[in-house]
């Protein structure tokens, strides 16, 4: 890395924490905290969603699986949007109209006391967990470019080096999501959108022209390269994908929380189309660099399967060191820790709100706002140097954080059905959760991790994880026809929320703030001609680009703002 790559990574890290002190200033009671207020823009909602569904995973395994499968890779991503639409048309808007603060509020509510505490201690323990894996993996990928793969550091299981950049890595995602919030994880979401696809969007003509263009590539693709399906992920896998992703997009509580921070029913609908219709367009742009690298640097022949995962796990990161300019790398690996960083700050914030709001609440004596706040961020740092801790331990887990992944996978449509379910169907209660729990984790448990069943249609993921649940929540409705006690609790939390509350404008802040980030980059971008002889007009025309985006978005918030205010007098 050279020294201008290490100059725009500080910037980069130092603005993300700088973003979240200045949002501070908004958050005055636990509904800033944990939901903004209700005042996000459904556009900032709906980018930060996006954004959370990023992590290591999304360079690391899916790049994997671009350079040594091909568009099958692209295709599984474009199950998310589909996810998100009918998530969006169905669930998203009713979750805003239901009145409630929190997910946890709701699943407290509709199910009672035991279903809070099963949801919250559970979900927290496996998504802490998985995070904490995705911490390790991102710090080491990102070491690897910083140092050099054949470092001392990077070959040993841990070192000390790798322990540092974990520690710096959770400190900066704890620090901004600890003072601003959720307006500082939906904000710095944003950012870290715009930074990724600056950085993606500049390696795919670069790469292109490395790969001999679109004819080059499609000329020289392997034997199936461009398949939508392959033997591993097939049709009846991608359909899977998509009703899991359904449930998780649905009614998992970092996503519920983007549903619930907007001001009205129509602006979450429209944040999970936003994000819906961004999962349909861009997987192709940020798997192209992998897809092309596989073009420029290919498998050997008769190549071991430690190779094959070596080459795939660090395709996506070596497609963007060849051909990204002095300065640009530091971006793009900006944009690596930004996809974490997403990911980890809405779990921080998701869990601190839960453990604040649902259990630290009322079980203290009339806590006052100042006091919820102050507990929130407490909350935050422990749940952040636990992530920390786990990340470092993960070499030593042996697989277990893997183990723990996978059976999180198996969980989705057994763990969330129930809840998102009962929002339709006022028969469900509580007993659905335990049954659907019940029968379905043992039964995946041993599908998948002994050989008990193998190669037999029970044993498959895809009847265990998606299929089965459904069939045991039919059932039950067919069986249960009496009313659940906590249906007429939601509908009257609904009645009073719709006939006391006023409804809130969303803020012009946002907008602003990505004007000056993009204002930013753009001359950030053009700083960096006079340290590269090749590539200039490219950082030229990018630079005037977002300097043109940052003008008209500027003007277009002041234009909002003032319509807000009229609309307020």
């Amino acid at each position: 890395m050279h020294q201008i790559d290490w100059i725009v990574l500080t910037i980069y890290l130092l603005g993300t924490v700088s973003v979240g002190v200045f949002l501070g200033k908004l958050v005055k009671n636990s509904s800033d905290m944990f939901a903004a207020g209700g005042q996000s823009p459904w556009w900032m909602s709906g980018l930060s969603a996006f954004m959370t569904m990023f992590s290591a995973n999304t360079f690391v395994v899916w790049g994997g699986i671009a350079y040594e499968q091909g568009i099958v890779a692209v295709v599984i991503n474009l199950c998310y949007g589909i996810a998100a639409l009918l998530a969006g048309y169905t669930v998203a808007g009713k979750w805003k109209a239901m009145g409630v603060s929190t997910p946890a509020e709701y699943i407290d509510l509709r199910f009672g006391r035991g279903a809070l505490h099963f949801y919250t201690w559970f979900m927290m323990v496996f998504r802490i967990v998985g995070t904490g894996g995705a911490l390790y993996a991102i710090a080491r990928l990102i070491l690897a470019v910083l140092i050099g793969e054949d470092h001392p550091a990077n070959t040993a299981l841990s070192s000390p080096q790798l322990n540092i950049a974990i520690i710096v890595f959770s400190l900066i995602v704890v620090a901004y999501t600890m003072i601003g919030g959720l307006w500082a994880v939906l904000m710095t979401d944003t950012l870290q959108f715009i930074v990724l696809n600056i950085a993606v969007i500049f390696v795919i003509p670069l790469s292109l022209i490395e790969a001999g263009g679109f004819t080059g590539f499609l000329d020289a693709a392997p034997a199936g390269f461009l398949n939508a399906t392959s033997e591993k992920y097939s049709l009846l896998f991608l359909m899977g994908w998509v009703a899991i992703h359904y449930f998780m997009i649905g009614a998992e509580w970092a996503f519920v929380q983007r549903y619930l921070c907007v001001p009205t029913p129509k602006d979450a609908r429209k944040s999970s189309y936003l994000f819906g219709g961004l999962y349909l367009l861009s997987p192709f742009l940020w798997l192209l660099p992998p897809l092309l690298w596989r073009i420029q640097q290919p498998i050997p022949e008769g190549a071991s399967a430690e190779t094959v995962t070596r080459l795939s796990e660090t395709a996506y990161i070596l497609s963007c060191k060849a051909v990204l300019p002095v300065g640009m790398l530091g971006l793009m690996i900006a944009a690596l820790f930004s996809a974490t960083a997403s990911m980890i700050s809405s779990q921080l914030n998701v869990f601190s709100g839960v453990l604040t709001k649902n259990i630290y609440e009322p079980l203290a004596k009339n806590p006052t706002e100042k006091q919820l706040v102050n507990m929130g961020r407490l909350f935050t740092l422990i749940l952040g140097l636990l992530i920390a801790l786990i990340a470092i331990a993960t070499p030593y887990f042996g697989g277990a954080a893997q183990l723990i992944i996978s059976v999180t996978q198996i969980m989705v449509t057994p763990l969330l059905a129930p809840t998102l379910l009962a929002i339709f169907y006022r028969n469900l209660g509580v007993n659905a959760i335990w049954i659907t729990v019940g029968l379905c984790f043992p039964l995946g448990i041993l599908a998948k991790f002994t050989d008990v069943g193998s190669g037999t249609f029970m044993a498959d993921s895809t009847f265990i994880g998606v299929i089965l649940p459904l069939l045991i929540i039919a059932v039950i409705l067919m069986v249960q026809r009496k009313e659940s006690p906590g249906w007429e609790k939601v509908n009257d939390l609904k009645q009073t929320k719709t006939s006391l509350t006023q409804e809130q404008q969303p803020s012009s802040l946002p907008a602003k703030i990505v004007a000056v980030s993009l204002a930013v980059c753009a001359i950030t971008l053009l700083i960096l001609i006079p340290f590269n002889s090749e590539n200039q007009a490219m950082l030229m025309g990018f630079g005037f680009t977002l300097i043109s985006l940052s003008i008209g978005l500027f003007f277009f918030s002041q234009k909002k703002a003032k319509q807000i205010s009229d609309n307020t007098k």
